[in-house]
């Protein structure tokens, strides 16, 4: 049974950091473009950051450019998202999710083919 798996959300102050994971089980990652993505209260679900098959391209929204990295072990079958300087717009449910490979870096929303089911982050004084 194919899974994405989230974890490492939690609550943390403003300027705080976390580090998110996302474990594949049931299917390797290797094959697959990653992208974590969130979804604020009320509002629709946004692209956050994608890496390449092979993790040598990433790409950022620009909310979050500078302050969020993406990597992936595929060793380990898990992407990552490490989070610094959090802000109180960064509460959000963050996903995982993948896609084919297509050789780009790319995540557009409609495209990923898997989801995974979310790990809460609320930064809050």
């Amino acid at each position: 049974q194919w899974q994405l798996v989230e974890s490492g959300g939690g609550l943390v102050q403003p300027g705080g950091s976390l580090r998110l994971s996302c474990v594949a089980s049931g299917f390797t990652l290797d094959y697959y473009v990653i992208g974590w993505f969130r979804r604020a209260p009320g509002k629709e679900r946004e692209g956050v950051s994608c890496i390449s098959r092979g993790g040598g391209r990433t790409n950022y929204a620009d909310s979050v450019k500078g302050r969020f990295t993406i990597s992936r072990d595929n060793a380990k079958n898990t992407v990552y998202l490490q989070m610094n300087s959090l802000k109180p717009e960064d509460t959000a449910e963050y996903y995982c999710a993948i896609r084919i490979d297509d050789g780009g870096s790319q995540c557009p929303r409609s495209s990923m083919n898997y989801w995974g089911k979310g790990t809460l982050v609320t930064v809050s004084s």
